[in-house]
């Protein structure tokens, strides 16, 4: 089955999650807005099936929401853990993973994506010093303690196995390190860091790593770095 991703072509954003797991698994995908460019991103969303990209398309449906779309992709690219208990809780976790995304994002943009930055930077420095102190240290250490508890042991996430969580994980520490270089050398994730190691070398990560198709982390997408939302204050 080939597939279509349509989400925007000049950041890695939400659409680098889905892409991952493509990578990972190895099967033909297009990137849709990277080889058509927005317009045909926007138009897929003047549809009006779905709110937002990223949007997986196959020849039978189109899907949305990373969390959905990886859910039904775990399947067909065996990204997936073996037993129903575990998906379950494969997904349970995917979506907190999500909420941690959103408020990554509102770091800032914290009084919604319209307004420039430029033109909030004060409020943004608030809302990053709170993030710094509560809620990235919290989010942390619950996929911190979610690793060391996996009866099955503790090389991945969920089962026995990479999954789609593993390598959405993977892009969240890499995006953190980029976006709060600072606070991250702060944090004790030695699970998850030997986790994001782990998964750079899976093969098809490690060629897509060094390939011209993977964006680098921009000002423009969910992980920013703005020095001054990164002080140790």
């Amino acid at each position: 089955m080939t597939y279509a991703l349509y989400y925007w072509p000049t950041i890695p954003g939400r659409g680098e999650f889905i892409r991952l797991a493509f990578e990972d698994a190895g099967v033909d995908y297009v990137d849709v807005g990277r080889q058509r460019g927005a317009a045909a991103v926007a138009e897929m969303i003047n549809r009006g099936a779905h709110f937002a990209p990223p949007i997986v398309e196959t020849a039978l449906e189109s899907v949305s929401q990373v969390a959905n779309i990886l859910a039904w992709l775990a399947y067909p690219l065996d990204l997936r853990p073996s037993s129903d208990r575990d998906f379950r809780r494969l997904v349970q976790l995917q979506l907190t993973l999500a909420d941690f995304v959103a408020e990554i994002h509102n770091v800032h943009h914290p009084l919604g994506p319209e307004i420039y930055y430029e033109d909030i930077v004060d409020t943004a420095r608030q809302a990053a010093r709170a993030f710094r102190h509560e809620r990235l240290p919290a989010f942390l250490a619950y996929f911190e303690r979610s690793l060391t508890e996996n009866p099955m042991g503790h090389d991945w996430i969920v089962g026995d196995g990479c999954t789609t969580l593993d390598l959405s994980l993977f892009q969240v520490m890499r995006g953190l390190r980029y976006a709060f270089p600072n606070a991250m050398r702060l944090m004790t994730t030695p699970w998850l860091d030997e986790l994001v190691h782990r998964v750079a070398h899976r093969p098809g990560i490690r060629a897509y790593l060094d390939s011209d198709r993977r964006l680098a982390f921009n000002n423009d997408g969910i992980f920013r770095h703005y020095p001054e939302l990164d002080e140790q204050v």
